[in-house]
């Protein structure tokens, strides 16, 4: 059984050996609270995971570089997401929430702080679809930034919200696999859909949250993983997710990284989902 769901308690180290400069393309950090409070509206209070505990969290995986992931619960506050940039600033980006206030001062000012992407929530329990029109606003304005959007949607979604993402025009990265229910099988109309858009060149799909969609020792999420890698081998990323907000259950990051190798089965694959991949869509330095 998992043994933790935060990194300063994870002991044992992973039997895969991650390959110098992967990266943690979906983690978050959460205040410290008396910090950075969370938002008065947010849909639920994670404790606190610092940045001290993700950098100890990458210390004992070896991951190298990180993508930090606003989440909801820190609203459209993003400063605990830009001062865990900081503290390593060549390894380090994230991907913040904004709304219709956003100026370009402040786009560049989250761009000047490592930011090269955006977020929406479309999963339910977290508020449901945004305002359609602060959402095709916000994309009008990274348009021209090389910035991307990051969709976080429920499995049920991806095929009604299929004509609206196609109809994107910046890249866009579907987070946790599309949230698809592993009891329904590989052939069900959520993952054609989603590997139909893995298909499009603008398209760039996260093999995380396997806790999310399978129970431990998340064999379930494997094949879902593997037909992503295998349909879109150079625009897919993988992340740990920590701190895991809103599971039930402890997850220990060990156990997830040592899914690796099952769904990228090859040296090679294993680079560019882990390395090569998120280096281009982020801009790390060879």
């Amino acid at each position: 059984m998992p043994t933790a769901s935060h990194a300063s308690e994870t002991r044992r180290k992973p039997d895969f050996t991650l390959p110098a400069g992967s990266c943690d393309a979906h983690c978050h950090v959460f205040g410290p609270g008396d910090v950075f409070p969370y938002a008065p509206d947010r849909s639920y209070t994670p404790a606190d995971a610092p940045k001290e505990a993700l950098a100890a969290l990458h210390e004992t995986l070896g991951i190298d570089r990180a993508v930090i992931v606003q989440a909801s619960c820190h609203g459209t506050d993003n400063r605990a997401m830009l001062d865990a940039i900081a503290r390593r600033p060549d390894r380090y980006r994230g991907v913040a929430i904004v709304d219709g206030s956003f100026d370009d001062k402040a786009y560049q000012l989250l761009d000047d702080g490592g930011v090269r992407g955006v977020r929406f929530n479309f999963v339910r329990h977290l508020g449901g679809a945004p305002d359609m029109d602060v959402f095709n606003g916000v994309i009008d304005r990274i348009k021209g930034r090389g910035w991307h959007v990051v969709l976080h949607l429920d499995a049920a979604d991806i095929l009604p919200l299929s004509d609206m993402i196609r109809s994107l025009p910046v890249p866009f990265v579907v987070d946790h696999m599309g949230r698809v229910d592993t009891t329904l099988g590989i052939d069900q109309p959520a993952i054609r859909a989603l590997l139909e858009l893995a298909r499009r060149e603008n398209c760039w799909i996260k093999v995380s949250g396997s806790e999310r969609i399978a129970r431990f020792p998340f064999d379930a999420a494997v094949p879902f993983a593997r037909a992503l890698v295998e349909t879109s081998p150079e625009r897919t990323l993988w992340g740990t997710d920590f701190p895991h907000p809103n599971l039930k259950e402890p997850v220990d990051e060990v156990d997830l990284v040592d899914l690796v190798p099952r769904f990228a089965i090859t040296a090679e694959e294993q680079q560019r989902l882990l390395v090569d991949n998120p280096a281009r869509l982020y801009g790390f330095a060879a």
